[in-house]
């Protein structure tokens, strides 16, 4: 029986894999599909299940949850929902009074009513700073 320092550790860069910290797997039949957050416009969750949606207008499914993919996001993501989480860079129009939001690609998310207040602050904010 070996031990372990008769193993030697191949650090040979043929075996190295690309490194995607902040780029999210979206595996697909016959390959992986990795999403810069930039060109991401919402998330949808449903369960352990998340729907990505994007600026091209692709929709993606993956088997994580919104918490878990949140984990790859920047700070132009906002949590307006326990199933939502929207990009505020692709939001085209409020209405309701801030109880829906359409975001570009057409999706419509809702915001819950207890962050209506707060998302209305935070999207003011961003209105401003891009005008």
């Amino acid at each position: 029986m070996k031990t372990f320092s008769e193993y030697s550790i191949n650090t040979s860069s043929e075996y190295a894999q690309p490194f995607h910290s902040s780029e999210i797997a979206v595996h697909l039949l016959n390959h992986t599909l990795w999403l810069k957050p930039g060109d991401i416009t919402c998330l949808e969750g449903e369960g352990n299940y998340t729907f990505i949606y994007t600026a091209r207008g692709k929709r993606y499914l993956v088997s994580k949850t919104l918490k878990c993919l949140s984990e790859y996001l920047d700070d132009s993501f906002l949590r307006i929902h326990k199933s939502y989480i929207i990009n505020t860079g692709y939001i085209a129009e409020r209405l309701e009074d801030d109880r829906v939001i359409r975001m570009s690609c057409g999706k419509e998310a809702l915001v819950s009513r207890r962050k209506i207040k707060e998302i209305a602050v935070l999207l003011d904010q961003v209105d401003t700073r891009i005008s």
